[in-house]
């Protein structure tokens, strides 16, 4: 089979098994198993491709109808113009993060900010980018998973910015020596418990740790509002990625702390609500 007549053929077996993006997942999986860039393909797309290739493409194919993330295939998702190396021990970088991240960056900047502490940093995407784009910053990432933070450290190394990382693990604060952070940032799992079983298969394929937000969604706001103000500077800010629908009762918890001023809210490219901004006062 040439290369256009594999991805074609990848591309209608994930489409008759409803696959979302069949035809970029194709290609994204020939270009993995070749180890060659999308150009190749194209100008290219004639050659034959050889029988190992070919076994070891549908091989993969097959791993994606079984809901299996294509990220955990490749270890490859682009998050902030970096590539991340993922696997199933941390949760896939979103785009939707992007706007936490570049919010994140621009208040820094406005108050120059240099110290951030990044709760439940996961595969690392928020820390490694926040220390990549904010000048001379030092960040503290914290995860309660082992697993996790060892994918996080070869991010930052891979992305050379691992001098300007700290990696504690720890159950939110517990473990975070006592100081002062000009930023607070998380993207903290805030999916209702009796959701997750609902989402697509390849969501529930992503660690349930890094998806579980208890019973309303709500328990990892709750531990993070109620004791950020410790952490934080006077006047420092802290930010949270929230799921499209718990705008308001984020905003609830911030309001009843009766700590924090000058809240807002962010949208993300789809026009949901996606992050909370708050200052301590």
């Amino acid at each position: 089979m040439t290369i256009r007549e594999t991805i074609k053929q990848g591309m209608i077996d994930l489409k008759t098994n409803g696959i979302e993006e069949p035809k970029l997942k194709a290609r994204l999986l020939l270009q993995f198993i070749l180890n060659k860039p999308r150009q190749y393909l194209l100008v290219y797309d004639n050659e034959t491709v050889g029988l190992r290739h070919e076994v070891n493409y549908f091989k993969a194919i097959k791993k994606l109808i079984k809901g299996i993330p294509i990220q955990h295939i490749t270890h490859m998702q682009e998050f902030m113009k970096m590539n991340f190396y993922v696997d199933e021990n941390v949760l896939i970088p979103r785009q939707d993060t992007e706007v936490l991240v570049e919010e994140v960056i621009s208040i820094a900047n406005k108050i120059n900010a240099k110290k951030i502490l990044d709760l439940c940093t996961g595969s690392g995407a928020i820390a490694v980018s926040l220390a990549k784009y904010i000048e001379k910053s030092k960040i503290t990432a914290v995860d309660i998973s082992k697993k996790a933070l060892n994918i996080a450290k070869i991010n930052a190394k891979n992305n050379e910015v691992e001098n300007q990382i700290t990696f504690i693990e720890s159950d939110l604060f517990k473990n975070i020596p006592k100081g002062k952070y000009d930023i607070i940032v998380s993207n903290p799992p805030y999916i209702k418990k009796d959701i997750i079983r609902t989402l697509n298969k390849d969501v529930q394929k992503e660690p349930k740790i890094a998806l579980d937000g208890g019973y309303d969604g709500l328990e990892f706001y709750r531990k993070i509002i109620y004791k950020a103000y410790e952490y934080l500077k006077f006047n420092g800010y802290l930010c949270l990625e929230i799921g499209y629908d718990q705008k308001k009762e984020v905003i609830e918890l911030i309001e009843n702390e009766e700590k924090y001023i000058n809240t807002y809210s962010k949208k993300d490219l789809y026009g949901n609500d996606r992050v909370i901004i708050t200052k301590l006062n």
